[in-house]
């Protein structure tokens, strides 16, 4: 009888997610945010995501073998514990406590799952409890859902897990194999963080906005290399300026940050007006340089040869969502394939984790064709939103809802688009989107009018139908099908399609497939019927500082709650009443 795994992620505090296999085989994953209505969930567990997980399997607790969670503990002797005592011994409690206790928080973690599982009716004494290491589950997320033939190369690239920040080995058999690994505060993506606080954003948010605005910037116009070096087999950032604890933080309105006065001091005050200006937009566009020319120096110091071998590179972990830096991921001589997966956030952990602990077993998990892995509705759950909204909208059954939508769209209207299971990770990949006609000038600012209210300069995605004929001449490089990477516009494509291109001629686009993306597939195939194109604006179905909506009640909510006009809610048109109706 095959074997239940329940992965769980959200160990490091933000995050939490599940996942569950049925022997080799991935049924069901999703995010807590999209069922909590809170951005990362931040020191929630994953409890509605492993029931929906255990519903959408069709078991119940007791039926769970064993549980995989991204989180392990971390033995004295390990380099990691003493390299992390030895970088901050300018706050002595920090390293006694990593060497002494160093892993009470696993301990924490471990005491916290027993409670939770015994939610689940999941025995603790009963299950086996798989502990996998935060950046191996990053890894196994990338490499083992879709698993290829013979050695592929694996680079992690994290803030931190259990104290591994930067993680590179290969993946062959079934097996990861580390080469090297970096251990906090050395964390490149912690420099990357430490440089989005300064500049006045959120961390975990924030970041996509540095990465949107440094084309705008002179990456040499300011010299950051000051705050990471590498040389030999050695990366180190300098924790007298970023990645600071204890008495190093720079703290403002009692709170702190993740660098320190001295960074002030060398950089100037921390932004409190616009990016744009000079001297906060050169930063941004340094950081972004020193982030890939870094990460591609150590790729091609512990990873060079094994690519050339293998032709492949799979990258994970959280800072693996600068989509710019894949982009130089893929340009790398010898990387004919590049993997990224689109569920590369600490959310993606329980889907690695789960994988880690079902490979063991020996035979290759079977392969993952969509993440399209959470709830979805019937026809009457949609129909029963619809009738008991306040606002009394109006709902049509449509016979062709890809037909109706296309229609739409072709005509400028910006419209919501709710379709069969919710999509596992950070991309809208077409069954929770608000969809637009790309080829329109004036569609960024609709959306932003009407939904989304972003800044000026941050690009919106596209998504292109695979077999639309002058695909290849748009794109001569161009194969994603998850959105995880920019990519070079031609120029046909830049003057078709002028408001998706970014100021650096690059564009985030999905290549939509009918096996991977069915409906949002079926929709572009009837808009290319009416408009000669197969390609539109696609972002996330929410409003700013949501998640992205997981239930027809959510997608309603932003629906009456925008200045959007259309939702197609499965095969549901829904519309606003008139404002002097006495419905």
């Amino acid at each position: 009888m095959a074997k239940i795994t329940l992965g769980l992620a959200g160990a490091v505090g933000h995050d939490p997610a599940a996942a569950v296999l049925r022997g080799d085989e991935l049924i069901a994953a999703v995010e807590e945010e999209r069922l909590i209505r809170r951005r990362h969930a931040n020191g929630a567990a994953p409890h509605l995501a492993a029931r929906h997980c255990l519903q959408a399997a069709e078991i119940r607790g007791q039926d769970v073998d064993r549980v995989a969670i991204p989180f392990a503990p971390i033995n004295l002797f390990n380099k990691a514990r003493w390299h992390y005592a030895y970088r901050h011994w300018y706050a002595p409690d920090r390293a006694i406590d990593s060497v002494l206790n160093g892993n009470r928080r696993y301990r924490r973690y471990r005491c916290e799952l027993n409670h939770f599982l015994e939610k689940l009716h999941i025995s603790p004494e009963r299950v086996e409890i798989i502990p996998v290491q935060h950046q191996h589950a990053h890894a196994a997320s990338a490499v083992f859902i879709n698993e290829r033939e013979g050695k592929t190369p694996v680079f992690c690239i994290d803030s931190k897990g259990e104290y591994s920040t930067l993680f590179f080995g290969y993946s062959e058999a079934g097996k990861l194999t580390r080469i090297k690994e970096f251990y906090n505060p050395d964390s490149l993506s912690g420099m990357y963080a430490a440089l989005t606080d300064y500049l006045g954003f959120e961390i975990l948010d924030g970041e996509f906005k540095v990465m949107g605005i440094a084309p705008f910037g002179d990456p040499e116009k300011y010299d950051l290399s000051s705050l990471a070096r590498f040389k030999g087999r050695r990366f180190k950032v300098n924790n007298h300026l970023i990645s600071t604890v204890g008495i190093r933080r720079y703290k403002a309105k009692n709170k702190g940050h993740y660098f320190s006065k001295k960074l002030v001091e060398l950089l100037g005050p921390r932004r409190v007006g616009n990016l744009t200006d000079d001297p906060y937009v050169h930063y941004a566009a340094a950081i972004q340089k020193l982030y890939e020319d870094l990460a591609l120096r150590m790729i091609d110091r512990f990873l060079g040869e094994h690519i050339a071998e293998s032709g492949r590179l799979a990258v994970a972990g959280t800072g693996s969502m600068n989509i710019r830096l894949n982009r130089r991921l893929a340009s790398i001589p010898g990387v004919d394939e590049l993997i990224v997966t689109p569920a590369c956030s600490d959310s993606g952990t329980a889907i690695g984790a789960a994988a880690f602990a079902a490979r063991r077993d020996g035979e290759p998990l079977a392969p993952v064709q969509n993440l399209f892995l959470g709830p979805r509705y019937t026809r009457r759950q949609c129909e029963l939103a619809v009738e008991s909204h306040r606002d009394r909208p109006s709902a049509e059954v449509l016979e062709n809802p890809a037909e109706r939508a296309a229609q739409l769209i072709a005509q400028g209207q910006v419209i919501g688009w709710f379709q069969g299971k919710m999509e596992f990770g950070s991309r809208a990949l077409g069954n929770r989107s608000i969809l637009a006609d790309a080829s329109r000038e004036d569609v960024v600012t609709k959306i932003n009018q009407q939904v989304k209210y972003r800044e000026t300069w941050r690009p919106y995605s596209a998504s292109i139908l695979a077999d639309d004929g002058d695909r290849s001449a748009d794109f001569p490089e161009f194969s994603d099908e998850f959105m995880c990477v920019s990519t070079q516009a031609g120029e046909l494509f830049k003057s078709r399609y002028t408001p998706l291109v970014h100021v650096d001629g690059t564009v985030r686009a999905q290549l939509v497939t009918q096996g991977r993306c069915p409906q949002l597939h079926q929709l572009l195939s009837e808009f290319k019927k009416i408009s000669g194109h197969g390609v539109v604006v696609n972002t996330a179905l929410n409003r700013p500082g949501e998640a992205m909506v997981c239930t027809p009640e959510e997608a309603l909510a932003v629906f009456m709650g925008t200045d959007l006009n259309h939702l197609i809610l499965g095969d549901l048109l829904v519309s606003k009443r008139p404002e002097n109706d006495d419905w």
